[in-house]
């Protein structure tokens, strides 16, 4: 399947000078079995387009045009459908985790190379939001990150942090918040780790208690679209809006 889209034919021509983005699609999809296993999650499609078009087409609208994406399960189903990006008006470059997914934070580590010195942007794959992206293009983070933190969903009712001031704390204090999937990090925060699969929470933590991680909260649209039952139901939502 061949993403076409809006070509930019001077897209090389461009000082590169934005932020670069990174989207998360190495992840296997277990809990979207049986729909992940011949489709990579972000390919499967909501209102006609691949959930992962849809991140591209907002980021693109927001001036994010240099993007990241990592591959693992079913990744040259990802790079045959996106190319270089191109034809949707953004360059996209891949990073490849040919010893099976390496997890977000080992995987962000990997491609480090791709993703320049400054401070760059992280999209999880399979959520679906309409936090405005150029809000957060010349984002400088005053510590190591800076995360959209959104209102805890009925799946995950206990959250994972709390905010107080700008400043994300740990868990368990008033009011908790669940973590988007979207943030702005410096390299400098994976930079020291070690190479191999690694999740994402216990890196945050450490920085958390050191007070190194700012964040701010996003009332809007957001879905974690990690079921079958909640991709169906993003669908229907879809569906509705769109008369």
């Amino acid at each position: 399947m061949k993403i076409e889209g809006r070509s930019n034919d001077h897209l090389d021509e461009q000082p590169q000078e934005t932020m670069q983005a990174m989207i998360l699609a190495a992840g296997r999809g277990e809990r979207m079995r049986p729909l992940t296993d011949h489709t990579p999650k972000p390919l499967l499609e909501v209102s006609g387009k691949p959930l992962i078009v849809h991140h591209i087409e907002r980021l693109r609208q927001a001036g994010f045009i240099d993007l990241v994406i990592n591959l693992a399960w079913l990744g040259d189903a990802i790079e045959a459908a996106l190319g270089d990006g191109r034809a949707l008006g953004v360059s996209i470059r891949y990073s490849r985790e040919t010893d099976g997914a390496l997890e977000t934070a080992g995987g962000i580590r990997h491609a480090l190379p791709l993703l320049g010195p400054g401070p760059f942007l992280v999209v999880n794959g399979d959520i679906f939001c309409d936090y405005p992206f150029a809000r957060l293009q010349h984002m400088q983070p005053r510590g190591a990150a800076h995360l959209v933190l959104v209102d805890n969903p009925d799946h995950h009712p206990g959250g994972d942090f709390s905010l107080d001031r700008g400043q994300v704390q740990p868990s368990g204090r008033s009011p908790g918040y669940t973590y988007s999937g979207l943030g702005v990090y410096r390299p400098e925060l994976f930079r020291a780790l070690p190479p191999g699969p690694l999740p994402l929470r216990p890196v945050l933590d450490r920085a958390i208690a050191a007070g190194l991680i700012g964040g701010e909260y996003h009332a809007g649209q957001w879905q974690d679209i990690g079921t079958p039952e909640r991709l169906e139901v993003l669908r229907a939502a879809m569906a509705r809006a769109a008369g």
